[in-house]
């Protein structure tokens, strides 16, 4: 899929094409009246030329012992000559002539006014009742010549002007859309639970309905998931003293009840009790992993607490959980203590569960606040490992639980901007399954 295009980009790119493109226009006018303008001042310097030269070469003809006689006019420096001229007679014969004067170019017979060949552009005139003409030939590459200094003089300050108002076009373009990048940063910004409203000043009059929506959108959402979460915050509550005395009853009807179907039937309750007093934990960690608080105010260390949790697990498991501490003595991050310890219960909980019961658990933590959890038994498959931190679903079908455990260190992880990676078989070995946790890291106080 094509990556959508900056805005910045498109409109500081478009606006100086478009601006490039006017002058050029601009440009190619003014140089076609320049060139018109040359050639009408070159067409009068013809005549003016002509105007002047004949005069003199009538009285030049006419003071001569031979007037019929060519005559070739020698240049009293040598310079290059643009115009070249030639004095006949009606006839056509010359009379007089620049040094440089090819008759070729001119026609056989003389005439009056302008006309134009190939290569050069030419002018008659004649005098005593046209009997004497002269025709001046100028060369049309000349012309060309002036008319592409010409351009040249004009497309020159175009090529500086370019990227000078590229650069100013963009600097502009990011000066007015300064408001709607901070809009955009303040949106990247926010983490997966913040709903709160974004607040933006001086938004474009096209961006800020858009804002406002959002803003609107966002307070809906924010009122449906407290409405959300307090339900299911408030039913795990409120089921708790109730289950508790129900499973008080039937644990004494257990022990009261005779050996037989009876005690059975009291002890499958018994279990399911216990279970749906389970469900209701894992819905109230839920609730907490899904609203706020996740975050403290002031930076915690995390070894304590994982300490604490780990020691509260080999207390009341049979199972061995080994701990591997850094070597340095404090690590630092910003999670809540008690979303610490509710993420880290569910991770150990979920590997004495479904891990080898032969194999302990491994808790590490790095200097880096790089939480493991690894536990034995068989590699998980790719399918099944994809979804492991959705709810309700479990690794394997014949472990009881409700599928929550990691869908709540999922849901705190994300909470606290950190990540988090399911890997089978585990790192450096065969079988096994590892949870890799990256905290936020922070600096002591």
């Amino acid at each position: 899929m094509r990556a959508p295009s900056s805005l910045q980009k498109r409109l500081g790119v478009g606006l100086t094409l478009g601006i490039t493109l006017l002058w050029l226009g601009a440009t190619v006018g003014a140089w076609l009246a320049v060139r018109h303008e040359l050639n009408e001042a070159f067409d009068n310097a013809l005549q003016e030329t002509a105007q002047r030269i004949l005069p003199l070469a009538v009285l030049e003809i006419s003071n001569r012992e031979a007037p019929d006689k060519a005559q070739q006019v020698a240049p009293l420096k040598m310079h290059k000559q643009y115009l070249m001229y030639l004095v006949r007679d009606a006839a056509g014969e010359i009379l007089m002539q620049s040094h440089d004067a090819n008759p070729k170019v001119f026609r056989k017979h003389p005439t009056e006014g302008f006309t134009t060949t190939r290569k050069y552009r030419l002018y008659g005139t004649s005098a005593l009742r046209e009997t004497v003409f002269i025709e001046i030939a100028e060369p049309l590459e000349h012309r060309r010549e002036a008319a592409r200094e010409a351009l040249f003089a004009l497309l020159l300050p175009l090529l500086a002007l370019i990227p000078i108002s590229l650069l100013g076009t963009w600097l502009f373009v990011r000066m007015s859309l300064a408001s709607v990048v901070a809009y955009r940063r303040a949106v990247e910004a926010r983490g997966v639970g913040d709903l709160s409203p974004i607040k933006v000043s001086r938004l474009p009059a096209e961006i800020n309905p858009l804002a406002e929506a959002v803003n609107h959108l966002l307070e809906r959402l924010r009122k449906a998931l407290e409405s959300e979460r307090s339900f299911t915050a408030n039913s795990a509550h409120e089921l708790r003293t109730p289950l508790a005395a129900t499973l008080a009853q039937v644990q004494r009807l257990r022990h009261e009840a005779p050996e037989g179907s009876l005690r059975l039937r009291a002890a499958k309750i018994e279990n399911a009790l216990r279970e749906l007093a389970r469900l209701s934990e894992k819905l109230m960690q839920l609730a907490k992993a899904e609203g706020g608080g996740l975050l403290s105010e002031a930076p915690e260390d995390l070894i304590p607490l994982l300490a604490h949790v780990v020691d509260e697990w080999r207390q009341g498991s049979t199972r061995q959980v080994e701990l591997l501490l850094p070597a340095q003595a404090s690590v630092y991050s910003t999670i809540d203590p008690d979303a610490f310890a509710i993420l880290l219960r569910n991770l150990i909980e979920n590997a004495l569960k479904y891990g080898a019961p032969d194999q302990p658990i491994e808790v590490s933590l790095t200097g880096q606040a790089l939480l493991r959890v690894i536990n034995g038994g068989p590699a998980v498959p790719e399918p099944v490992l994809q979804h492991l931190t959705e709810r309700f679903v479990r690794g394997q079908s014949d472990v009881g639980g409700a599928g929550l455990g990691l869908a709540i260190v999922k849901t705190i992880v994300q909470g606290v901007g950190g990540r988090i990676m399911l890997t089978s078989p585990a790192t450096g070995r065969q079988d096994g399954f590892e949870v890799r946790v990256w905290l936020p890291l922070a600096a002591a106080d």
